[in-house]
């Protein structure tokens, strides 16, 4: 077993440990990991040692258990945070998924906080993408979107219209990079004359600004993302119990 602390107690540099191979796509969102028994062969570990390392990834959401199948890699439904936080309904008032369609795509010097949130030097390369999402034509939602060029360079050679509306799944496709969770950030803002324009709202209508920085399994920034969108289409839901 690989760790830079060996003062760390063994469950969690084995934690580590997993967590470093799901990052490296050892096993890919949405497969089954080894079983205890095979993990405790493979790692010359207790049961319960591997058993106090798997439900810390559970407990963070890395991984989920289900009865009688087995444990497995957790695939996060990112989108559903949208859904908290905006009404993006068709005519009919059915739950949609807003359609995306890329502005501006380029590679260009990270700006300093950016550079920031992504852990880089100030003015490491980055790919930017600027986005619209739309229902039924209608711009609802801007997007200004940066990603490490050295990690994500790929995407600067797909073609715009193989994007579709979700990304991470991309990454994951054309980039071997997978999502595991995200911490977002919210303010209402004004003044955003280009947010304004887009979303064709008048000049200083209040908008809600998601910032959202999505992080790997192994814990590392793979995405910063500032979202806008019309502050009269925003709600609020969460569950207390």
């Amino acid at each position: 077993m690989n760790s830079v602390d060996t003062r760390l107690p063994l469950y969690q540099r084995l934690r580590d440990d997993l967590a470093t191979a799901i990052a490296r796509q050892q096993w890919r969102p949405g497969e089954a990991i080894p079983t205890e028994a095979i993990l405790c062969e493979r790692y010359s570990v207790s049961p319960g040692t591997v058993r106090k390392a798997l439900d810390l990834l559970v407990d963070e959401g890395v991984l989920e258990r289900f009865q009688g199948r087995g444990t497995f890699v957790r695939r996060p439904q990112f989108d559903h945070s949208l859904f908290r936080f905006f009404r993006f309904e068709n005519a009919n008032g059915e739950r949609v998924v807003p359609d995306s369609h890329i502005l501006l795509r380029e590679q260009r010097n990270a700006p300093a906080d950016v550079a920031k949130a992504l852990q880089l030097a100030e003015g490491s390369r980055v790919v930017y993408l600027h986005r619209l999402r739309l229902i039924a034509g209608r711009a609802v939602l801007e997007e200004h979107i940066w990603l490490d060029a050295s990690r994500f360079g790929a995407l600067l050679e797909w073609p715009l219209e193989a994007f579709g509306p979700l990304l991470y799944p991309l990454y994951e496709q054309q980039c071997g990079e997978a999502v595991a969770r995200a911490e977002e950030q919210l303010s209402v803002t004004q003044g955003a004359a280009e947010t304004e324009r887009l979303l064709q709202l008048p000049a200083g209508q209040p908008l809600v600004q998601i910032e959202r920085l999505a992080l790997g399994y192994d814990g590392r920034p793979l995405e910063w993302r500032r979202s806008r969108g019309d502050a009269l289409n925003f709600r609020y839901r969460t569950e207390i119990r």
